[in-house]
């Protein structure tokens, strides 16, 4: 792979319909090598198709694949991994992986309402057991070789660091995940791993967090940020990550936020 793109890459993107992964495809797909191929994946069909068309619109970018899949279940996990493994071939000398998908949670209650054992077990089976699922088994479908680079990013937040009041659900899952991926790095020293923190994007989770938030200090943050101008668009946020991708020079398993750049 040379320096300056992602190399002839089989790339696959979690929660790419919408919002951060949706921006990002499309800045992944311009520094990908002829022979690339993306898989799109994220519970709505017609919205990645609309992606995919559009991606592939010059007839010179990579083969795009969607994968209509939920996340939250087995059989969702299974087709992201089997479109991963139908996708490698060995003329692939990059393997890129990044886990986007997640939710919110029900943010207009605190920790001391949350008396329901199966929403937390739902809630952390889509935001963390099946990262890990999705990262597993696009792995074991891609196994190292001479000339193979693999890299896996987890898109993660300053809620894994910091507790945020009536974010219990999201600042646990997101403190699980990305130790989880920090074990994964200690483990493969030859894979690259990735905690990218996105910073505060202008999104409909950002639209629904200033809505519903229960805690009124992190509600109104979060509002006076919006109407102040204070957001990030998902675009300025991908090329940030994009230039950490292309140096390549972040210690493998490191948390990198927006603002350390």
């Amino acid at each position: 792979m040379q320096t300056g793109d992602l190399g002839s890459a089989l790339c696959v993107i979690t929660g790419a319909s919408r919002g951060f992964g949706r921006t990002l495809a499309r800045h992944v797909a311009r520094w990908l090598k002829p022979g690339s191929v993306l898989v799109l994946a994220a519970r709505s069909g017609p919205d990645l198709r609309a992606l995919q068309t559009e991606l592939t619109a010059s007839g010179t970018g990579p083969a795009v694949r969607c994968v209509a899949a939920d996340l939250a279940t087995k059989e969702g996990v299974a087709r992201v991994v089997g479109a991963a493994a139908e996708a490698s071939t060995q003329d692939v000398d990059h393997l890129m992986l990044v886990n986007n998908a997640g939710s919110l949670g029900d943010v207009s209650r605190y920790t001391r309402d949350v008396v329901s054992m199966s929403e937390v077990d739902s809630y952390l089976s889509f935001n963390v057991s099946s990262a890990l699922c999705v990262t597993t088994g696009v792995l074991r479908a891609v196994p190292p070789r001479p000339g193979l680079k693999r890299t896996v990013v987890n898109v993660t937040s300053l809620c894994a660091l910091q507790p945020f009041p009536s974010w219990v659900l999201y600042c646990t899952g997101k403190a699980a995940r990305e130790m989880m991926f920090k074990v994964l790095a200690e483990e493969e020293p030859d894979i690259r791993v990735l905690n990218y923190s996105p910073g505060p994007l202008d999104t409909a989770m950002q639209a629904e967090a200033r809505s519903s938030t229960a805690d009124p200090g992190v509600r109104d943050s979060f509002s006076a940020m919006f109407a102040q101008g204070q957001l990030l668009t998902c675009d300025a946020s991908c090329a940030k990550l994009l230039t950490v991708l292309l140096k390549d020079e972040y210690r493998s398993g490191d948390h990198v936020d927006f603002y350390d750049l």
